[in-house]
Protein backbone atom coordinates (compact mmCIF):
# COMPACT_ATOMS: atom_id res chain seq x y z
CA UNK A 1 0.00 0.00 0.00
CA UNK A 2 1.60 3.20 -1.23
CA UNK A 3 1.69 6.99 0.89
CA UNK A 4 -1.14 8.88 -1.17
CA UNK A 5 -3.60 10.46 0.26
CA UNK A 6 -6.70 11.40 -1.26
CA UNK A 7 -6.91 15.36 -2.02
CA UNK A 8 -10.62 15.27 -1.05
CA UNK A 9 -10.92 13.75 2.11
CA UNK A 10 -11.02 15.57 5.52
CA UNK A 11 -8.63 13.71 7.23
CA UNK A 12 -4.62 13.41 6.15
CA UNK A 13 -4.49 9.49 6.89
CA UNK A 14 -2.35 7.17 4.73
CA UNK A 15 -2.88 4.08 3.49
CA UNK A 16 0.94 3.10 4.98
CA UNK A 17 -0.09 3.92 8.36
CA UNK A 18 -2.82 1.44 8.05
CA UNK A 19 -1.07 -1.31 6.39
CA UNK A 20 1.96 -0.61 9.48
CA UNK A 21 -1.45 -0.83 11.65
CA UNK A 22 -2.36 -3.97 10.22
CA UNK A 23 0.87 -5.35 10.82
CA UNK A 24 1.38 -5.22 14.12
CA UNK A 25 -2.21 -6.33 14.71
CA UNK A 26 -1.06 -9.28 13.23
CA UNK A 27 2.18 -9.67 14.92
CA UNK A 28 0.31 -9.17 18.36
CA UNK A 29 -2.82 -11.92 17.26
CA UNK A 30 -5.96 -11.66 19.34
CA UNK A 31 -9.04 -13.08 19.63
CA UNK A 32 -11.97 -11.84 17.70
CA UNK A 33 -14.70 -9.63 18.60
CA UNK A 34 -18.30 -8.87 18.65
CA UNK A 35 -18.61 -9.99 14.57
CA UNK A 36 -16.59 -12.86 15.16
CA UNK A 37 -13.99 -12.54 12.96
CA UNK A 38 -10.69 -13.90 13.40
CA UNK A 39 -7.09 -12.34 11.89
CA UNK A 40 -7.15 -14.87 9.06
CA UNK A 41 -11.16 -14.05 8.16
CA UNK A 42 -9.78 -10.40 7.44
CA UNK A 43 -6.96 -11.97 5.19
CA UNK A 44 -9.27 -13.31 2.89
CA UNK A 45 -10.05 -9.67 1.60
CA UNK A 46 -7.56 -8.01 2.86
CA UNK A 47 -7.11 -5.52 0.26
CA UNK A 48 -10.47 -4.56 0.90
CA UNK A 49 -10.74 -4.65 4.05
CA UNK A 50 -7.68 -2.31 4.63
CA UNK A 51 -8.82 -0.09 1.98
CA UNK A 52 -12.45 0.49 4.02
CA UNK A 53 -10.76 0.58 7.08
CA UNK A 54 -8.63 4.28 5.31
CA UNK A 55 -11.98 5.41 3.46
CA UNK A 56 -13.70 5.75 6.19
CA UNK A 57 -11.11 6.97 8.68
CA UNK A 58 -9.96 9.70 6.76
CA UNK A 59 -13.56 10.82 5.54
CA UNK A 60 -14.94 10.82 9.19
CA UNK A 61 -17.33 8.24 9.11
CA UNK A 62 -15.68 5.23 11.11
CA UNK A 63 -18.10 4.28 14.14
CA UNK A 64 -16.41 1.48 15.84
CA UNK A 65 -18.69 -1.68 16.68
CA UNK A 66 -19.40 -2.19 20.51
CA UNK A 67 -16.17 -4.13 22.23
CA UNK A 68 -16.86 -7.86 23.07
CA UNK A 69 -16.49 -8.00 27.21
CA UNK A 70 -14.65 -11.41 28.39
CA UNK A 71 -14.54 -11.75 32.00
CA UNK A 72 -10.91 -13.08 33.21
CA UNK A 73 -10.30 -14.32 36.77
CA UNK A 74 -8.30 -12.71 38.81
CA UNK A 75 -7.59 -12.71 42.84
CA UNK A 76 -10.25 -12.25 44.51
CA UNK A 77 -12.64 -12.00 41.94
CA UNK A 78 -13.37 -10.82 37.92
CA UNK A 79 -11.73 -8.61 35.24
CA UNK A 80 -13.63 -7.20 32.58
CA UNK A 81 -11.64 -6.88 29.30
CA UNK A 82 -12.57 -5.60 26.08
CA UNK A 83 -11.70 -7.06 23.26
CA UNK A 84 -12.06 -5.04 19.76
CA UNK A 85 -12.84 -6.35 16.56
CA UNK A 86 -10.08 -6.96 14.18
CA UNK A 87 -10.98 -3.79 12.03
CA UNK A 88 -11.41 -1.88 15.20
CA UNK A 89 -7.98 -3.07 16.23
CA UNK A 90 -6.12 -1.73 13.13
CA UNK A 91 -7.71 1.39 13.38
CA UNK A 92 -7.00 1.72 17.23
CA UNK A 93 -3.46 0.96 16.54
CA UNK A 94 -3.14 3.80 13.51
CA UNK A 95 -4.21 6.62 16.45
CA UNK A 96 -1.90 4.58 19.08
CA UNK A 97 0.89 4.99 16.74
CA UNK A 98 -0.05 8.58 16.42
CA UNK A 99 0.09 9.36 19.83
CA UNK A 100 2.92 7.47 20.81
CA UNK A 101 5.44 9.33 18.51
CA UNK A 102 4.23 12.83 19.95
CA UNK A 103 3.71 11.96 23.69
CA UNK A 104 6.74 9.27 24.12
CA UNK A 105 9.44 11.54 24.04
CA UNK A 106 7.79 13.72 26.64
CA UNK A 107 7.38 10.70 29.15
CA UNK A 108 9.04 10.36 32.24
CA UNK A 109 11.70 8.14 32.82
CA UNK A 110 10.07 5.92 35.47
CA UNK A 111 7.20 5.15 33.43
CA UNK A 112 7.48 1.48 31.61
CA UNK A 113 4.19 0.55 30.37
CA UNK A 114 3.85 -0.41 26.66
CA UNK A 115 6.35 2.07 26.09
CA UNK A 116 9.42 0.71 23.10
CA UNK A 117 12.33 -0.19 25.30
CA UNK A 118 10.96 -0.69 28.54
CA UNK A 119 9.25 -3.57 29.89
CA UNK A 120 7.83 -4.62 33.07
CA UNK A 121 11.03 -6.49 34.07
CA UNK A 122 13.28 -3.88 33.84
CA UNK A 123 10.84 -1.68 36.34
CA UNK A 124 11.26 -4.40 38.65
CA UNK A 125 14.97 -4.19 38.53
CA UNK A 126 14.66 -0.76 39.06
CA UNK A 127 12.08 -1.01 42.11
CA UNK A 128 14.72 -3.98 43.75
CA UNK A 129 17.82 -1.08 43.64
CA UNK A 130 15.58 0.86 45.09
CA UNK A 131 14.47 -1.18 47.97
CA UNK A 132 17.76 -1.82 48.93
CA UNK A 133 18.82 1.84 48.91
CA UNK A 134 15.24 2.94 50.78
CA UNK A 135 13.45 1.83 53.77
CA UNK A 136 10.08 2.14 52.45
CA UNK A 137 7.56 1.56 50.38
CA UNK A 138 3.63 3.22 48.71
CA UNK A 139 2.61 -0.23 47.11
CA UNK A 140 -0.03 2.16 45.18
CA UNK A 141 -3.70 0.84 44.06
CA UNK A 142 -5.29 2.67 41.87
CA UNK A 143 -9.13 1.05 42.54
CA UNK A 144 -10.70 0.22 39.18
CA UNK A 145 -8.65 2.72 36.75
CA UNK A 146 -9.97 1.41 33.41
CA UNK A 147 -13.56 1.40 34.72
CA UNK A 148 -13.45 5.00 36.36
CA UNK A 149 -10.79 7.45 34.73
CA UNK A 150 -13.07 10.49 32.96
CA UNK A 151 -12.86 11.31 30.00
CA UNK A 152 -12.92 14.53 30.02
CA UNK A 153 -9.66 14.87 31.48
CA UNK A 154 -8.30 11.88 29.33
CA UNK A 155 -9.72 14.07 26.29
CA UNK A 156 -7.62 16.96 27.34
CA UNK A 157 -4.32 14.95 28.24
CA UNK A 158 -4.71 13.92 24.08
CA UNK A 159 -5.64 17.60 23.31
CA UNK A 160 -2.00 18.43 24.65
CA UNK A 161 -0.15 16.40 22.45
CA UNK A 162 -1.86 16.46 19.00
CA UNK A 163 -4.02 18.50 17.00
CA UNK A 164 -4.84 16.79 14.56
CA UNK A 165 -8.77 16.85 14.75
CA UNK A 166 -9.70 13.11 13.74
CA UNK A 167 -7.54 11.55 16.46
CA UNK A 168 -9.60 13.44 19.06
CA UNK A 169 -12.45 12.00 17.18
CA UNK A 170 -12.06 8.69 17.04
CA UNK A 171 -10.76 8.79 20.65
CA UNK A 172 -14.08 10.33 21.72
CA UNK A 173 -15.88 7.39 19.84
CA UNK A 174 -13.86 5.03 21.78
CA UNK A 175 -13.96 6.04 24.73
CA UNK A 176 -18.19 6.08 24.61
CA UNK A 177 -18.39 2.61 22.54
CA UNK A 178 -20.23 -0.15 24.63
CA UNK A 179 -19.55 -3.27 25.71
CA UNK A 180 -21.59 -5.83 24.64
CA UNK A 181 -21.86 -8.79 27.19
CA UNK A 182 -21.85 -12.49 26.05
CA UNK A 183 -25.46 -12.58 26.10
CA UNK A 184 -25.28 -9.65 23.35
CA UNK A 185 -26.94 -6.66 25.74
CA UNK A 186 -25.23 -3.65 25.45
CA UNK A 187 -23.26 -1.62 28.55
CA UNK A 188 -23.53 1.83 27.93
CA UNK A 189 -20.79 3.79 30.10
CA UNK A 190 -20.04 7.22 30.86
CA UNK A 191 -16.73 7.09 31.94
CA UNK A 192 -13.56 4.28 31.75
CA UNK A 193 -11.69 2.96 29.12
CA UNK A 194 -12.38 -0.57 27.95
CA UNK A 195 -8.85 -2.73 29.18
CA UNK A 196 -8.07 -4.69 26.24
CA UNK A 197 -7.90 -2.57 23.56
CA UNK A 198 -5.55 -1.27 21.30
CA UNK A 199 -5.51 2.22 22.25
CA UNK A 200 -6.41 1.67 25.79
CA UNK A 201 -2.21 1.95 27.16
CA UNK A 202 -1.65 5.32 25.55
CA UNK A 203 -4.60 6.73 26.74
CA UNK A 204 -4.00 5.51 30.40
CA UNK A 205 -0.36 6.48 29.24
CA UNK A 206 -1.09 10.09 28.83
CA UNK A 207 -3.55 10.59 31.76
CA UNK A 208 -1.39 9.24 34.32
CA UNK A 209 1.54 11.10 32.89
CA UNK A 210 -0.17 14.59 34.08
CA UNK A 211 -2.44 12.64 36.91
CA UNK A 212 0.52 11.25 38.76
CA UNK A 213 4.41 11.40 37.28
CA UNK A 214 4.32 15.00 36.48
CA UNK A 215 2.48 15.57 40.20
CA UNK A 216 4.92 13.68 41.28
CA UNK A 217 8.01 15.64 39.57
CA UNK A 218 6.54 18.88 40.74
CA UNK A 219 5.43 18.27 44.10
CA UNK A 220 8.03 15.61 45.12
CA UNK A 221 11.06 15.74 43.28
CA UNK A 222 13.54 13.71 45.33
CA UNK A 223 10.85 10.76 45.56
CA UNK A 224 11.44 8.00 43.19
CA UNK A 225 8.64 5.71 41.78
CA UNK A 226 7.93 3.35 39.10
CA UNK A 227 5.11 3.18 37.30
CA UNK A 228 3.48 0.37 35.23
CA UNK A 229 0.61 1.94 33.99
CA UNK A 230 -1.92 1.83 36.69
CA UNK A 231 0.86 -0.15 38.88
CA UNK A 232 3.33 2.11 40.54
CA UNK A 233 5.71 1.81 43.53
CA UNK A 234 6.88 5.05 45.65
CA UNK A 235 9.72 4.73 47.62
CA UNK A 236 10.63 6.52 50.91
CA UNK A 237 13.03 7.46 53.36
CA UNK A 238 10.86 7.12 56.26
CA UNK A 239 7.58 5.73 57.47
CA UNK A 240 6.87 9.81 57.87
CA UNK A 241 7.20 10.12 54.45
CA UNK A 242 5.42 7.21 53.14
CA UNK A 243 2.26 8.01 55.16
CA UNK A 244 2.29 11.71 53.83
CA UNK A 245 2.49 10.48 50.46
CA UNK A 246 -0.29 7.83 50.68
CA UNK A 247 -2.64 10.69 51.97
CA UNK A 248 -1.33 13.28 49.41
CA UNK A 249 -1.83 10.90 46.47
CA UNK A 250 -4.82 9.94 47.68
CA UNK A 251 -6.23 13.63 47.72
CA UNK A 252 -4.56 14.08 43.87
CA UNK A 253 -6.57 10.48 42.69
CA UNK A 254 -9.62 12.37 44.17
CA UNK A 255 -9.07 15.12 42.08
CA UNK A 256 -8.51 13.42 38.70
CA UNK A 257 -11.44 11.41 39.62
CA UNK A 258 -10.17 8.08 40.94
CA UNK A 259 -9.70 6.75 44.37
CA UNK A 260 -6.35 5.11 45.59
CA UNK A 261 -7.93 1.19 46.94
CA UNK A 262 -7.89 1.79 50.73
CA UNK A 263 -7.24 -2.06 51.45
CA UNK A 264 -4.61 -2.50 48.94
CA UNK A 265 -2.53 0.46 48.84
CA UNK A 266 -0.28 0.05 51.67
CA UNK A 267 3.01 1.48 53.67
CA UNK A 268 5.83 -1.33 53.36
CA UNK A 269 8.72 -1.35 55.65
CA UNK A 270 11.81 -3.12 53.29
CA UNK A 271 12.94 -5.74 56.29
CA UNK A 272 15.88 -7.63 55.49
CA UNK A 273 19.31 -8.52 57.52
CA UNK A 274 20.50 -5.07 58.16
CA UNK A 275 16.58 -3.70 58.44
CA UNK A 276 14.75 -5.47 61.66
CA UNK A 277 12.51 -2.63 62.97
CA UNK A 278 9.26 -3.95 63.50
CA UNK A 279 6.18 -3.13 61.35
CA UNK A 280 2.79 -4.99 60.58
CA UNK A 281 3.94 -5.50 56.56
CA UNK A 282 6.86 -6.30 54.89
CA UNK A 283 6.20 -7.44 51.70
CA UNK A 284 4.48 -6.18 48.62
CA UNK A 285 3.65 -7.71 45.58
CA UNK A 286 4.59 -5.75 42.09
CA UNK A 287 3.94 -6.86 38.26
CA UNK A 288 3.83 -10.50 39.44
CA UNK A 289 6.70 -10.46 41.94
CA UNK A 290 6.44 -10.47 45.41
CA UNK A 291 8.78 -8.60 47.42
CA UNK A 292 10.02 -9.57 50.51
CA UNK A 293 13.33 -11.12 52.67
CA UNK A 294 14.43 -13.33 51.20
CA UNK A 295 18.71 -15.74 51.69
CA UNK A 296 21.10 -14.49 49.02
CA UNK A 297 24.72 -15.73 48.28
CA UNK A 298 27.36 -12.78 48.26
CA UNK A 299 29.97 -12.53 45.77
CA UNK A 300 32.13 -14.28 48.24
CA UNK A 301 29.91 -17.22 49.32
CA UNK A 302 28.54 -15.65 52.12
CA UNK A 303 24.97 -16.13 52.82
CA UNK A 304 23.13 -13.46 53.90
CA UNK A 305 19.31 -11.71 53.92
CA UNK A 306 18.29 -9.59 51.52
CA UNK A 307 14.74 -7.50 50.10
CA UNK A 308 14.00 -9.38 47.11
CA UNK A 309 11.40 -10.03 44.61
CA UNK A 310 10.46 -13.66 43.01
CA UNK A 311 7.40 -15.22 41.69
CA UNK A 312 4.16 -14.11 43.26
CA UNK A 313 2.04 -16.99 44.75
CA UNK A 314 -0.93 -15.70 42.41
CA UNK A 315 1.54 -16.12 40.08
CA UNK A 316 2.05 -19.74 40.46
CA UNK A 317 -1.47 -20.87 40.80
CA UNK A 318 -2.40 -18.99 37.66
CA UNK A 319 0.29 -21.47 36.03
CA UNK A 320 0.03 -24.43 38.42
CA UNK A 321 -4.10 -24.05 37.01
CA UNK A 322 -2.72 -23.64 33.19
CA UNK A 323 -0.27 -27.03 33.61
CA UNK A 324 -2.99 -28.72 35.43
CA UNK A 325 -5.73 -28.17 32.50
CA UNK A 326 -3.03 -29.22 30.23
CA UNK A 327 -3.98 -32.86 31.26
CA UNK A 328 -0.79 -34.33 29.61
CA UNK A 329 -0.76 -37.48 31.05
CA UNK A 330 -3.78 -38.08 29.39
CA UNK A 331 -2.15 -37.28 25.97
CA UNK A 332 -0.42 -40.53 25.29
CA UNK A 333 -1.54 -40.23 21.59
CA UNK A 334 1.41 -38.07 20.94
CA UNK A 335 4.67 -38.22 20.86
CA UNK A 336 7.21 -36.94 23.37
CA UNK A 337 8.48 -34.18 20.54
CA UNK A 338 4.67 -33.36 20.22
CA UNK A 339 4.20 -32.55 23.60
CA UNK A 340 7.55 -30.74 23.59
CA UNK A 341 6.22 -28.37 20.66
CA UNK A 342 3.07 -27.61 21.92
CA UNK A 343 3.75 -26.80 25.82
CA UNK A 344 7.64 -25.24 25.36
CA UNK A 345 6.43 -21.30 24.06
CA UNK A 346 4.32 -21.46 27.19
CA UNK A 347 6.88 -22.89 29.63
CA UNK A 348 10.05 -20.83 27.76
CA UNK A 349 7.73 -17.50 28.63
CA UNK A 350 7.49 -18.46 32.40
CA UNK A 351 10.63 -18.99 32.59
CA UNK A 352 12.19 -15.72 31.05
CA UNK A 353 9.59 -13.99 32.57
CA UNK A 354 9.54 -15.18 36.12
CA UNK A 355 12.68 -16.82 36.51
CA UNK A 356 14.61 -13.28 35.65
CA UNK A 357 14.75 -12.92 39.90
CA UNK A 358 14.86 -15.45 42.25
CA UNK A 359 15.00 -18.19 39.79
CA UNK A 360 14.88 -21.39 42.35
CA UNK A 361 10.92 -19.87 43.20
CA UNK A 362 10.06 -21.21 40.03
CA UNK A 363 11.55 -24.53 40.54
CA UNK A 364 8.59 -26.06 42.17
CA UNK A 365 6.06 -25.33 39.40
CA UNK A 366 8.60 -26.68 36.65
CA UNK A 367 8.92 -30.01 38.53
CA UNK A 368 5.41 -30.39 38.42
CA UNK A 369 5.40 -30.32 34.74
CA UNK A 370 7.62 -33.05 35.15
CA UNK A 371 5.61 -34.93 37.21
CA UNK A 372 3.05 -34.71 34.41
CA UNK A 373 5.27 -35.67 31.50
CA UNK A 374 6.72 -38.96 34.48
CA UNK A 375 2.65 -40.02 34.84
CA UNK A 376 2.41 -39.38 30.62
CA UNK A 377 5.22 -41.71 30.18
CA UNK A 378 4.65 -44.65 32.78
CA UNK A 379 0.90 -44.43 30.91
CA UNK A 380 2.39 -45.37 27.53
CA UNK A 381 5.04 -47.20 28.01
CA UNK A 382 4.54 -50.40 29.90
CA UNK A 383 8.40 -51.24 30.24
CA UNK A 384 8.75 -48.34 32.78
CA UNK A 385 5.84 -48.34 34.77
CA UNK A 386 7.77 -49.41 37.71
CA UNK A 387 9.45 -46.07 39.03
CA UNK A 388 12.79 -47.56 38.98
CA UNK A 389 12.86 -48.04 35.47
CA UNK A 390 11.18 -45.11 34.84
CA UNK A 391 13.70 -43.28 36.77
CA UNK A 392 16.55 -44.38 34.96
CA UNK A 393 15.19 -43.99 31.52
CA UNK A 394 14.36 -40.80 32.63
CA UNK A 395 17.93 -40.04 33.38
CA UNK A 396 19.23 -41.52 29.88
CA UNK A 397 16.50 -39.11 28.30
CA UNK A 398 17.39 -35.86 30.12
CA UNK A 399 21.08 -36.48 29.48
CA UNK A 400 20.24 -37.13 25.94
CA UNK A 401 17.82 -34.53 25.22
CA UNK A 402 19.01 -31.47 27.69
CA UNK A 403 16.96 -29.00 25.56
CA UNK A 404 14.29 -31.27 24.29
CA UNK A 405 11.67 -29.71 27.31
CA UNK A 406 12.19 -25.95 28.23
CA UNK A 407 12.08 -26.82 31.49
CA UNK A 408 14.73 -29.32 31.47
CA UNK A 409 17.67 -26.66 31.22
CA UNK A 410 16.76 -25.67 34.53
CA UNK A 411 15.07 -28.86 36.41
CA UNK A 412 15.29 -32.64 35.60
CA UNK A 413 13.70 -33.93 38.65
CA UNK A 414 10.06 -34.55 39.29
CA UNK A 415 10.12 -34.29 43.40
Amino acid sequence: MDELKSSVKPFDISKREVWDAYLKVKANGGAPGVDGCTIEEFEKDLKRNLAKIWNRMSSGSYFPPPVLAVEIPKPGGTRTLGVPTVADRIAQTVVARHLEQRAEPLFHQDSYGYRPGRSALDAVAVCRKRCWKKDWVVDLDIQKFFDSVPWDLMVQAVEAHTDARWVLLYVKRWLAVPLQRPDGTLLQRDRGTPQGSAVSPVLANLFLHYAFDTWMSRNFPGVTFERYVDDAVVHCVSERQARMLVEAIGERMVEVGLRLHPDKTKVVYCKDGKRSRDHPVTSFTFLGFTFHARGARGKNGEIFTSFLPAVSKDALKKMSAQVRAWRLHLRTGRTFAELAREINPVVRGWMQYYGAFYQTALYPLLRRVNYYLMRWVRKKYRKVRTFKKFHKRWKQVTATWPNLFAQWRWVHSIW
